[in-house]
């Protein structure tokens, strides 16, 4: 999608992918307790600066007696909420 914003600064990117980052990991930490995660990483990487292409990584794995939460499904709305985030980021940008 191009949102006609001017060329990122390396501040810029930065400083959206951190927001992203954060979206990602507060979205799973309202869904699970943090005693019930395994393992979180997060990766956001950007590259180009005009345009800038986001890549948002969530790799997540709950403890085995955490039922009832689908970690795919979980994972994939991390992502979505990290874009939602880099998407409102840039557009404040215009």
């Amino acid at each position: 999608m191009e949102l006609g914003i001017p060329e990122l600064t390396e501040l810029q990117i930065e400083e959206a992918s951190g927001l992203a980052e954060d979206a990602a990991r507060k979205h799973i930490f309202d869904k699970v307790s943090q005693k019930q995660v395994e393992t979180l990483n997060i990766s956001v990487e950007a590259e180009g600066t005009k345009p800038v292409s986001f890549t948002v990584e969530v790799d997540l794995v709950l403890l085995p007696q955490v039922k009832g939460v689908n970690e795919k499904a979980l994972t994939e709305e991390a992502v979505q909420a990290a874009f939602e985030v880099i998407e409102n980021y840039l557009r404040k940008l215009t």
